[in-house]
């Protein structure tokens, strides 16, 4: 709420930024290119820092650690028991998927079909009035005259 409300302004300005950033990548490029350039940003943070801990390990400037040890250590292996879980509840929501995109194409339900043809069409509706909402305001701006600076008596300037 607080990023919405612009309180703390360089934080919310951080994060919008990153928001059309991401969203004008996503307009040009494909998920994977995105994602590839995004571990590599966090690559191009990582390794300096890595560099440098080991550099000052090696000068013996001080006894560091692996900056990012913690997240090494970490055990993120999935059990038999997990993987099977995780497996089967993928292809739960596939099957339930399929059922239901081959209920709504094929009509197995009229009422179900007609909701969502309505649905599809009031949002249409919506998107056109929208639509026509801003070609009219910017033609009332556009048909605004330009302010015209004050006519009057120009003020002297004083020479020297």
């Amino acid at each position: 709420v607080d990023l919405l409300y612009w309180r703390e302004v360089r934080k919310t300005g951080l994060v919008f930024t990153g928001l059309v950033v991401g969203l004008a990548c996503l307009f040009q490029l494909s998920v994977i290119t995105l994602l590839s350039n995004l571990g590599l940003g966090l690559m191009a943070f990582t390794l300096p820092l890595r560099l440098f801990y080991k550099a000052m390990e090696l000068v013996r400037f001080c006894d560091a650690e692996h900056p990012f040890q913690s997240y090494l250590d970490e055990d993120s292996s999935l059990t038999d028991e997990d993987t099977i879980r995780v497996v089967e509840k993928i292809v739960l929501l596939i099957a339930t998927l399929i059922t239901e995109l081959k209920r709504l194409f094929f009509i197995d339900s009229i009422v179900d079909s007609l909701k969502e043809r309505i649905d599809k069409f009031i949002k249409a509706v919506k998107s056109l009035v929208d639509k026509t909402k801003e070609l009219i305001e910017i033609v009332v701006m556009l048909a605004k005259p330009a302010p015209r600076p004050a006519s009057g008596p120009k003020p002297k300037l004083k020479s020297k």
